[in-house]
C-alpha cells in the first residue's frame, strides 16, 4: 500500500470514529410522529416504517417499505403474509441482538430460549423530523429474572434520499455493571428478515445475495465483507438491501450470519462457526465502565446490486468522510 493510499485508509478510519458521515440527500423531508407503542416515520409523505418500542422483548422497525411501498421484511409473526414460513419467530422484521452477552440470550425469546433476556426502552433522548430524520434511545438489558446486564445508546437517522431509502443505525454498549463478554455465536447480531420472495430458497423464492468481494449467495455466509446486498422479487419487482459495515466498527470487514433463508445479519462475533475456529475465538470482552460502537448504513434500493450502484454507494459512504475531514483540517489551519 503507497503512503498515499495509508493516508487515505487513515483518514476514513478516524472519519468513521468520529461519525463525520453525511450522505447527500434531497430537499424532502423526513417526518416523526407519536403513537401508541410507536413512532411512524414518513420519507417525502410516504410511509416507510414504524419505530415500535412497546410490546415485543426488543424494540423493531416494521413494517420496512421500499420503493413503490414494497415490503422489504417478512410479516411473520407481526402480521398476516401470504405463502410465508411459520420459523424463527424472534426474526422480527429488524432489531439488534446478540445470543450470549455475559450469557445472556439477547437474540432469541422466552419462547424459544430458557435464558432470553429482554431490551427495555427507558428514553427518547431525541425524537426530530426534517431533511433527516432523528430517533435517539436509551435502553436497557435484563437477563429472565430482571437483573441489569448493561445498557445501549441508539441512534436512528433516516434520511429524504430517493428513489429508495437510506438510513444510518447507531448503537452504542455500556457495560454498566461490571465486565461485558460478548460470547462467540453465530446467533446474532445486526438483523433483518426479509421478505419470503427475496429469499434464496423456499416456495417462492427468487433472490440473490452478494457481498462486496463477488461472493455470491450462499456462499457469503460467515465471510467478511465491507458490504452485502441481498434483493429479490416484491411484487414483480426486484427490490434489495444493502448493508454497509462502518470501518470503525470492531473487527471491520465484519463476518455475516447471511441465510439463504432471508436472514440477513452483520455479526463479528461467531468465529467459531464461520471460520471453525476454537470456542470462544470470537469472544470479545468490555471492561467495566468501558462502551463499544457499532455503525451500519442500509440503503433499500430497485434493481439489483448493479443496478442500483451499490458499491458506488458504498465507495461514496468513504468518500464523504474524508471530505469532511478534509474542510475540518482546511478550517484548522
Amino acid at each position: 500500500m503507497s503512503t498515499r493510499e495509508v493516508f487515505a485508509a487513515t483518514l476514513l478510519i478516524i472519519g468513521h470514529a468520529f461519525g463525520l458521515t453525511q450522505p447527500n440527500v434531497s430537499a424532502g423531508r423526513v417526518e416523526i410522529r407519536q403513537e401508541q407503542g410507536k413512532l411512524r416515520i414518513e420519507v417525502n409523505g410516504k410511509h416507510f416504517t414504524d419505530y415500535i418500542y412497546e410490546g415485543y422483548s426488543r424494540p423493531i422497525l416494521f413494517p420496512i417499505l421500499g420503493p413503490g411501498g414494497a415490503k422489504i421484511t417478512r410479516n411473520y409473526p407481526l402480521a398476516e403474509g401470504e405463502n410465508e414460513e411459520r420459523d424463527h419467530p424472534h426474526h422480527k422484521s429488524f432489531w439488534w441482538g446478540h445470543g450470549d452477552m455475559n450469557g445472556v440470550d439477547f437474540w432469541a425469546e422466552p419462547s424459544n430460549s430458557k435464558n432470553a433476556g429482554k431490551v427495555v426502552q427507558q428514553e427518547f433522548s431525541k425524537v426530530a423530523s426534517g431533511t433527516t430524520g432523528i430517533i435517539g434511545t436509551r435502553n436497557k438489558y435484563l437477563d429472565k429474572d430482571g437483573k441489569e446486564v448493561c445498557t445501549d445508546e441508539r441512534t436512528l437517522k433516516i434520511y429524504s434520499s430517493e428513489p429508495g431509502q437510506m438510513f444510518d443505525f447507531e448503537i452504542t454498549i455500556h457495560a454498566s455493571n461490571g465486565d461485558l463478554t460478548f460470547g462467540d455465536t453465530k446467533e446474532g447480531t445486526m438483523a433483518m428478515r426479509l421478505a419470503e420472495t427475496i429469499r434464496l430458497k423456499g416456495k417462492v423464492g427468487h433472490g440473490h445475495i452478494i457481498n462486496s468481494e463477488g461472493v455470491r449467495d450462499d456462499q457469503t455466509w460467515g465471510k467478511h465483507a465491507n458490504w452485502v446486498d441481498y434483493y429479490g422479487p416484491v411484487e414483480g419487482k426486484t427490490v434489495g438491501v444493502a448493508i454497509f459495515d462502518h470501518p470503525s466498527n470492531p473487527r471491520h470487514p465484519t463476518t455475516w450470519h447471511v441465510r439463504d433463508y432471508g436472514l440477513f445479519a452483520a455479526n463479528p462475533f461467531g468465529l467459531h462457526d464461520f471460520e471453525k475456529k476454537p470456542a470462544d475465538a470470537g469472544n470479545l470482552t468490555v471492561k467495566a465502565g468501558d462502551k463499544i460502537t457499532f455503525k451500519y448504513r442500509f440503503l433499500i434500493h430497485s434493481g439489483d446490486e448493479q443496478q442500483a450502484k451499490v458499491k458506488q454507494a458504498y465507495e461514496e459512504y468513504a468518500k464523504e468522510i474524508g471530505a469532511v475531514l478534509d474542510d475540518r483540517l482546511q478550517n484548522q489551519k
